[in-house]
């Protein structure tokens, strides 16, 4: 009999490790996802294609216009939004097509990752493999999901009637929305897979909490850059134009809401949580590196390569001139950003207190 029961007792066991094991991989996957929906959202906003599709549809809008007849009824739609009446008026039905394309592909690969994360998941709930102690959580992402939609069509709304682009704050909720399910599938997927017996790294936990709580507000900051172009405001570095303070900084009239309503000030606030995030991630590198764990001192390496990165990306975007290239490399920069920032933050997690 305790045979029995100890032959069951492992056959449960690799069950469990197996379905934490399939997961996680499936986490992974919706996360690569998320990657590609946050760099074809950047591409979408550079150029200027996000309010080319005026309705939103969840189900009928995932077909595309398959006749003229439709390309012309979309067409008139958009000619009816400030948008075009006041800087594409100059467009024809070929230039308006360029940029529907980049709306409806943005659109199109989120009802792909609902569906990506929705029908694993009611089949995982199907067949009762749902890891142990991770069911209220997965469920939790799939409604931060489909909130997601809905705060995406709450943005490009904002942009509909009397603004010629999106809200930049809207824009900021939506972007942030997007990088907070990235960090929520990849740290599941993190917890999943973790070795229980790995050697604890408690020290890591404040300077990564301070780097993530930093990186929070500059992805904030990097919104309202986009949502108010205020990469154009100035493009040189480390200057602005012949100072390190600009000119035109504060605007007497605005009073505080400079800090989120002048492209100026936006901009230099942009720089300099950049050049606080960037001190702050050479303490954590240090603490990863001083503990003296192989594994920590890698997370460290793989931060610190993701952190020069993006500040050189963030860099030549301002220098070039905001080039939608080098702009789409810098919004999918700050992922990476994120995930190695995550990765960091995990190796700090008494696994041992985790289901």
């Amino acid at each position: 009999m305790q045979t029995r029961a100890s032959s069951s007792a492992a056959a449960t066991f690799a069950d469990d490790r197996r379905n934490r094991r399939w997961t996680a991989r499936w986490l992974l996957l919706v996360a690569t996802l998320v990657f590609a929906m946050v760099v074809v959202g950047g591409a979408t906003r550079l150029t200027e294609s996000g309010l080319s599709i005026t309705e939103w549809k969840p189900v009928s809008g995932a077909i595309p216009p398959l006749n003229d007849a439709q390309w012309a009824a979309e067409f008139e739609a958009y000619k009816k939004i400030p948008e075009y009446i006041q800087e594409h008026a100059w467009m024809s039905l070929d230039d308006f097509k360029a940029i529907y394309w980049w709306e409806f592909g943005h659109r199109l690969l989120g009802r792909v990752i609902g569906l990506a994360y929705g029908l694993p998941f009611l089949w995982l709930l199907w067949r009762r493999r749902v890891p142990r102690g991770y069911g209220w959580r997965l469920t939790g992402l799939l409604a931060l999901g489909g909130l997601q939609g809905a705060i995406g069509w709450w943005m490009v709304a904002s942009g509909l009637v009397e603004r010629t682009d999106v809200s930049h704050y809207r824009l900021a909720v939506h972007l942030t929305t997007a990088l907070l399910i990235f960090a929520g599938l990849l740290w599941t997927a993190l917890d999943l897979t973790a070795d229980r017996h790995r050697v604890p790294a408690p020290t890591l936990r404040w300077p990564a909490a301070l780097f993530l709580l930093l990186l929070l507000a500059q992805v904030i900051m990097g919104a309202f850059v986009a949502g108010l172009n205020a990469g154009f405001a100035f493009n040189t570095w480390p200057l602005m134009g012949d100072s390190f303070v600009p000119p035109m900084l504060w605007d007497a009239a605005l009073g505080w809401l400079n800090i989120i309503e002048n492209p100026v000030a936006v901009q230099f606030i942009h720089r300099i949580v950049a050049y606080v995030l960037f001190v702050a991630g050479l303490w954590a590198i240090w603490r990863g590196w001083a503990s003296g764990i192989a594994d920590v001192m890698v997370r460290a390496g793989l931060l610190g390569a993701a952190l020069l990165l993006q500040l050189v990306l963030g860099i030549l975007t301002i220098v070039e001139g905001v080039p939608i290239l080098l702009g789409v490399a810098h919004q999918g920069g700050a992922v990476v950003l994120l995930a190695a920032a995550v990765l960091y933050a995990h190796r700090g997690r008494d696994m041992r207190r985790v289901a």
